[in-house]
């Protein structure tokens, strides 16, 4: 079982933002930027395009209003997506509050937040699904 799977069961806590039958979004705990999102599929594959078809164009229609949620959420120009996948073997899809390419940059520090402050961007989140 993956660590999203587990995250996914219940086993591990997360920051949930939305869930629906075939997909989990939760806040990432180690942040580009505040907001940054995961969108996870409850089937385990490893890589984003071994994803059955059905799973792959419904990947999108999950994420659209929890990325509308974190513009409102968090002054930014966009939500960027990004897939790169090597550091969890479940396909999985980052969403961004970002105002330049440069906040994507997973080679920069990640942020370091309190449970309060995890908390709080969650219910700002939900707030505005």
């Amino acid at each position: 079982m993956t660590l999203f799977s587990k995250i996914i069961n219940g086993d591990i806590p997360s920051y949930k933002i939305a869930e629906s039958e075939k997909f989990y979004a939760f806040l990432d705990i180690f942040p580009l930027q505040k907001g940054h999102t995961l969108i996870v599929p409850k089937i385990e594959v490893d890589k984003i395009f071994e994803l059955p078809d059905a799973y792959l164009s419904e990947l999108l229609i999950f994420a659209k209003p929890v990325a509308a949620a974190i513009e409102k959420s968090f002054p930014c120009n966009r939500v960027g997506m990004v897939t790169v996948g090597l550091e969890v073997p479940h396909a999985h899809l980052h969403l961004i509050p970002i105002n330049a390419a440069a906040d994507m940059e997973f080679s920069q520090p990640k942020l370091s937040l309190s449970t309060e402050e995890f908390k709080a961007i969650q219910d700002l989140i939900l707030s505005k699904l």
